[in-house]
């Protein structure tokens, strides 16, 4: 049966960059936040729900939603966060359709990425087979987003503070990558914790998950 991978951490953690090294090595991809992104195309009922919500203002000179400029308006405010959400729909749907069809149409061989800032915390972990977290430290994220998403302080500031440090996630993780360094480092860790994973899959001696345990305890 196909290996799925959901991959989690907070903005600048590498993830994405990681989740694309394993997809030019043959590894599915999906990226959760883009997803989510085609919930709301114009047409859409949440297209609609959204500008209400928000205002006109934040549908861009093409037509579709500016999510810089939704972005502008909801992180750093749980309450605003919470609004858009719920506007969007049943995103947790969404993305559980994605994991189920993976079973029935990979094969035993293939490895599958799903790719979310919140894997963890919206129980997704559910329809994985492990979870695989990226942390980095706030002065290396700070510095990446600045560069990065051309932010000033303030924003970049922001940006992360509308996130879940590592740590509060690291009890249901069970791969967990610091990601402090260079490119080539993170290539390097990458490839040895998937060889390794491709051999336990082999040997059929790949771990239990901890995230079950970890997401009960959270819920309960």
């Amino acid at each position: 049966m196909v290996l799925i991978i959901g991959v989690a951490g907070a903005i600048a953690s590498g993830k994405s960059t990681a989740c694309q090294i394993l997809s030019e090595q043959g590894a599915v991809h999906c990226d959760a936040d883009k997803l989510v992104h085609r919930m709301y195309d114009p047409g859409k009922p949440a297209f609609d729900r959204i500008i209400d919500e928000f205002g006109k203002d934040v549908v861009g000179s093409d037509g579709f939603i500016d999510r810089k400029i939704l972005g502008g308006k909801v992180f750093g405010n749980p309450d605003k966060m919470a609004k858009l959400t719920k506007a969007i729909g049943n995103i947790q749907e969404e993305i559980e359709g994605v994991m189920k069809q993976w079973r029935k149409d990979l094969n035993n061989d293939d490895i599958a990425l799903m790719e979310a800032v919140n894997f963890m915390d919206s129980g997704y972990g559910r329809y994985s087979d492990l979870t695989w977290l990226f942390a980095v430290d706030d002065d290396v994220a700070l510095k990446r987003l600045m560069d990065r998403n051309s932010l000033d302080l303030d924003g970049a500031r922001q940006r992360l503070a509308s996130q879940r440090h590592w740590t509060e996630r690291k009890d249901g993780a069970d791969i967990i990558t610091h990601n402090n360094g260079t490119l080539e480092d993170l290539v390097s860790v990458v490839n040895i914790e998937i060889k390794t994973l491709k051999t336990n899959k082999k040997n059929n001696s790949l771990p239990t998950s901890k995230y079950n345990s970890w997401w009960n305890a959270k819920t309960s």
